[in-house]
């Protein structure tokens, strides 16, 4: 049976020009920064985000954590969304290893932040409370549709956390999607962001890793606490090597996952019992729900089909359009989303 992963753009295989990268990749220690493919692909990220230093990390996750743990001490405060792949996905991690609080602040529709809300959450060095170390932010945004907030949007939180003297960070896992639906270099998205991530392995297609970018010092902060948690890897230009083809070859391509996800949406929203306004799909993601029938029962039915999808809570189906996945397949998707609604309980 065929199979049409929608799931994430996670599951993406290396490209051909990636492995043969890995097996040709020059190589060194890395904990000792003697690799060179690895020196190669953070001299490429920061110079791509326009910031002065870069660290590879093994996951978003540890480029997350990092970034708090560099930021924060114990008994400091973090800013996050309320629907923050931080705050959903990641463990609790800084809280459980670096004794840093979280304090949420409301995602709209988009997964922007309000700045009056930011500027009301910062918080002195009273003594009753937790000092704010870093705000956060997540450009696309995954539980709000992927959407791809502007240079002004994020300037716009900065202004305020940076008039109270805290940095600002971006969990920037997908930036490149959002670069590209904006059609904004990526470095001028981020520019008046302090730090910034990007994976490799979602719609870039490297095999693993992401890459954390700030100034030098942070980067050199970054880097003991990514060897604390375990992440100073050796010969990881075989990594590397791999997210260089990626930032080479993959960035632009992401406009064809864009547009796959709206013929996606657009045949989605034709049927009846799905909700779903395409005009909200700026990316690769897309969220709906569905009348008539259990989600779960739904979900069952387009993966027995060959349809695999994600739960994204409260009723919510994802699919992400992703290298790998075809206009083809996104229109055959839509036929089975209509199969499986029209089956009788």
């Amino acid at each position: 049976m065929k199979i049409i992963d929608l799931r994430s753009d996670t599951i993406t295989l290396p490209t051909e020009a990636m492995r043969q990268a890995i097996a040709a990749a020059d190589l060194g220690d890395d904990v000792y920064g003697e690799d060179p493919t690895v020196k190669r692909l953070e001299e490429m990220a920061a110079a791509l985000l326009g910031k002065e230093a870069a660290l590879m990390t093994a996951s978003g996750t540890m480029s997350n954590l990092t970034t708090l743990l560099t930021f924060c001490g114990r008994g400091d405060e973090a800013i996050v969304g309320s629907e923050s792949h931080i705050v959903h996905y990641e463990a609790g991690g800084a809280s459980a290893l670096g004794g840093v609080a979280y304090r949420t602040v409301f995602n709209d529709k988009r997964g922007m932040l309000d700045p009056e809300d930011v500027e009301s959450a910062i918080r002195g060095n009273r003594l009753h409370f937790p000092p704010t170390a870093v705000v956060c932010m997540e450009n696309t945004h995954n539980r709000c549709g992927g959407s791809a907030l502007t240079t002004e949007d994020m300037r716009s939180v900065a202004n305020v956390a940076h008039a109270r003297g805290v940095p600002v960070y971006v969990d920037g896992a997908r930036i490149f999607n959002a670069a590209v639906a904006r059609n904004t270099p990526v470095a001028s998205l981020v520019e008046d962001i302090d730090a910034v991530s990007f994976s490799l392995c979602k719609g870039l297609a490297a095999p693993v890793g992401s890459v954390l970018c700030g100034s030098a010092d942070f980067i050199v902060r970054a880097r003991k606490i990514r060897q604390m948690l375990g992440g100073g890897m050796r010969q990881a230009g075989i990594i590397a090597a791999a997210g260089i083809v990626a930032l080479e070859t993959m960035i632009d391509r992401l406009a064809e996952d864009h547009a796959n996800a709206r013929v996606l949406a657009n045949g989605l929203s034709n049927i009846p019992g799905v909700i779903l306004d395409p005009s909200t799909v700026e990316t690769n993601i897309v969220i709906f729900e569905v009348q008539g029938i259990d989600a779960v029962e739904f979900q069952a039915r387009l993966a027995e089909a060959g349809v695999l999808t994600t739960d994204s809570g409260a009723g919510r189906i994802r699919m992400l359009t992703h290298y790998g996945i075809s206009r083809a397949d996104v229109e055959e998707a839509v036929e089975h989303v209509k199969a499986a609604l029209q089956v009788k309980a």
